[in-house]
C-alpha cells in the first residue's frame, strides 16, 4: 500500500514538472540591484543547506554510532568550554560573511539620488497613479478592459483566453533603459504596496508617508506586478506593469504624451 501511494506520488509530481511552470526561486530580475539581491539569496541558502547537512549529518551519525545496542556509555562531564567557544565563534563568523555583503546591498537601495527620472507613484482603491516630475505628464493606470471585462460575473468571456489575464493595464508606467527612476510612493486613501519583482522592488505606499525607492533597469521589455497589500474588494485587480524602452524610442513617447497632455486632463 505504501508503495503504490509513494509510486502515486511521484507519478502526480512528474506530470506536475512536465505540464507546469515552476518558479521555486525568486527572479534575477532586470536591475543591477536585483541580481545583488538574488546573489545574497542564494548565498544565505547554500549556507543554510550547509549548516543544516552539518548539524542533522552530526545528529543521525551521533544517533546510529552512539546508540545504547552498541554499549555506548553517556559522558559523566556537565560542559566543554571548548565545545561553547567553537558553537559561538563559527555562527558569528558565518553571520560576519552574510552580513557585510547584504548591508553594502542594503545602502544602495537606500540611495536614490542623483535620479535621472522621478516619477510620484499613488495608490488608489484600485488603480495606480503616475506623475513624471519636471515633464509634464501623469495619468491613471487602471486593469485592462480585456481582463476587466473577462472577470465579471456572466461574462462569457474565458478568461483563460485573456492574455495576461489580471496581469495587463491600460496604461503602463513607462521608463528609459539604463536610467536611474526614483519613486516616490503614497496613497490616497489605504495601504497599497507597489511590488515588481524583476526590479526588485516591493514598497507600501502609506497614506500621508511618503516612500521612496529606485532601479535601473538594465534590458527593455515589459515588466508585471501588483498591489502586494490587502487594499480592498478589488486587491486582486490592481497589477502593475513597468515598460522599459531604448532611450530613444522614451524621447519619443515622451513626447507625445507631452503633446497629449492637455487633452488628458480635459478628459479626466
Amino acid at each position: 500500500m505504501i508503495r503504490k501511494l509513494c509510486l502515486g506520488l511521484v507519478g502526480l509530481l512528474a506530470a506536475g514538472v512536465a505540464t507546469a511552470e515552476w518558479e521555486l526561486n525568486m527572479p534575477k530580475g532586470v536591475t543591477e540591484l536585483s541580481a545583488e539581491t538574488y546573489g545574497l539569496h542564494m548565498m544565505v541558502f547554500w549556507w543554510c543547506v550547509a549548516i543544516g547537512v552539518v548539524v542533522f549529518g552530526a545528529m543521525i551519525y551521533t544517533l546510529y554510532a552512539h546508540r545504547k545496542s552498541r554499549g555506548a556509555v553517556a559522558a559523566k562531564f556537565s560542559h566543554s568550554m571548548s565545545a561553547e567557544v567553537i558553537w559561538t565563534v563559527i555562527p558569528i563568523v558565518i553571520l560576519l560573511i552574510m552580513a557585510v555583503p547584504a548591508a553594502e546591498t542594503l545602502v544602495k537601495l537606500e540611495d536614490s539620488r542623483s535620479p535621472d527620472l522621478t516619477v510620484v507613484v499613488t495608490g488608489y482603491q484600485w488603480k495606480w497613479h503616475y506623475r513624471y516630475q519636471d515633464e509634464g505628464v501623469s495619468f491613471y493606470s487602471n486593469l485592462a478592459r480585456s481582463s476587466n471585462e473577462a472577470r465579471m460575473l456572466d461574462s462569457g468571456i474565458d478568461p483563460f483566453g485573456v492574455e495576461n489575464y489580471l496581469s495587463d493595464v491600460d496604461r503602463p508606467l513607462v521608463v528609459p533603459k539604463g536610467a536611474k527612476v526614483r519613486i516616490l510612493l503614497t496613497s490616497n486613501d489605504v495601504l497599497h504596496a507597489w511590488w515588481v519583482p524583476d526590479l526588485a522592488i516591493k514598497r507600501d505606499a502609506i497614506p500621508g508617508f511618503i516612500n521612496e525607492v529606485w532601479f535601473r533597469a538594465e534590458e527593455a521589455g515589459t515588466y508585471r506586478g501588483r498591489c502586494a497589500e490587502l487594499c480592498g474588494k478589488d486587491h486582486g485587480f490592481m497589477p502593475v506593469v513597468v515598460e522599459v524602452l531604448e532611450p530613444d524610442a522614451y524621447a519619443t513617447w515622451l513626447a507625445a504624451e507631452q503633446a497629449d497632455q492637455p487633452a488628458v486632463a480635459t478628459a479626466n
